[in-house]
């Protein structure tokens, strides 16, 4: 096929990635929290085809369907393939993981095989390229652990609900998760301290304490709707252990975030782990890493004492849309495995 699009939606982003003859030329990323309802998502394609354009070959992935916005995944399956026939009009196919490409017309005879597969396509691209690999991809909500062995997917789990259970989905992401939910307590001022079970913070407030954020990954609003500066991030954390920013020094607010940081990298580890435990992946295969949180996942490779291979390296990609490739892997994978079925 000459030109395809990947498209992934998901509950907070769109994300898309499109391929002339098989080689990645643009990928783009755009808020689209589906809470917000429908309408937004709609602009969002809007907002995404104006930076990427239009193709006679779309391919749709989506994780959009857990939104408690509907009612139950089938339902939203069935609205998320309406709008993105009505969106994308031309050469739509959904992803089905093991089952491939289908038709919209299709998907309401394949619901459990279209919820949330979007880490089977970008397993699916690895395991073409790599004979045996341990595949992390961490975004802003959720981090994805699969193996690869004789270049099949692996994975023990294939539902979110089977995913959680087997390690191969932590909810650990670099923007979205919530600092109540990365740890029960944290070392603060000598002392353990309780964190607060509210929203006041989030990890993108962590990272961007630690200057560990990537460019342009949190899309999102803060969680108390004020600015996403470092004074504005210590401020939210400090609420999470029932302080101001102003009762103690910048250094206790890093310290806080270096904890938290590791907190939610020893999760990570036990997912990883959890995974090892039954794959048996030669000590050979490398960490294959994709997403906004490739630092972390660099630092997960060296804890498992294993190389580390970058996703995008595995894709025929322009220079300058790599890293953009990466963050949005399930999209880029989908753009090449549909140029090269």
């Amino acid at each position: 096929m000459s030109a395809v699009i990947g498209w992934d939606i998901g509950g907070a982003h769109l994300k898309a990635a499109r391929a002339e003859n098989g080689r990645i030329v643009d990928a783009v990323q755009v808020a689209s929290p589906l809470r917000h309802g429908l309408d937004r998502l709609a602009a969002a394609f809007g907002e995404a085809k104006a930076v990427i354009g239009s193709a006679p070959h779309n391919v749709v992935t989506m994780t959009g369907e857990l939104a408690d916005t509907f009612a139950s995944r089938s339902e939203g399956v069935a609205a998320l393939t309406d709008m993105a026939r009505a969106q994308l009009v031309d050469g739509v196919l959904l992803y089905a993981g093991p089952a491939g490409f289908i038709t919209p017309d299709q998907a309401v005879h394949r619901v459990a095989d279209i919820a949330s597969a979007n880490w089977h396509a970008s397993a699916a691209l690895v395991a073409k390229r790599q004979a045996t690999a341990l595949f992390v991809d961490m975004g802003s909500t959720t981090t994805d652990i699969i193996p690869v062995v004789d270049h099949m997917v692996a994975a023990h789990g294939y539902t979110d609900a089977e995913r959680l259970a087997a390690g191969e989905l932590v909810y650990a992401g670099v923007v979205r998760s919530f600092v109540m939910a990365t740890a029960a307590r944290a070392p603060f001022d000598g002392r353990w301290t309780t964190l607060i079970n509210e929203n006041f913070a989030n990890m993108a407030d962590v990272n961007r304490i630690l200057d560990a954020l990537p460019d342009g990954a949190d899309q999102m609003p803060t969680a108390d709707g004020r600015e996403k500066t470092l004074a504005a991030s210590s401020a939210r954390l400090a609420r999470m252990v029932g302080r101001d920013a102003g009762d103690a020094d910048d250094w206790q607010w890093l310290e806080l975030a270096r904890w938290l940081a590791e907190a939610q990298m020893r999760a990570i580890v036990d997912g990883a782990m959890l995974v090892l435990s039954r794959a048996k992946l030669d000590a050979a295969a490398p960490v294959v890493g994709a997403g906004i949180g490739v630092a972390v996942i660099v630092e997960l490779a060296r804890r498992l004492g294993r190389a580390y291979l970058p996703f995008d390296g595995l894709l025929d990609a322009a220079p300058a849309v790599r890293t953009r490739a990466s963050q949005c892997a399930p999209a880029a994978a989908l753009a090449v495995l549909a140029s090269h079925p």
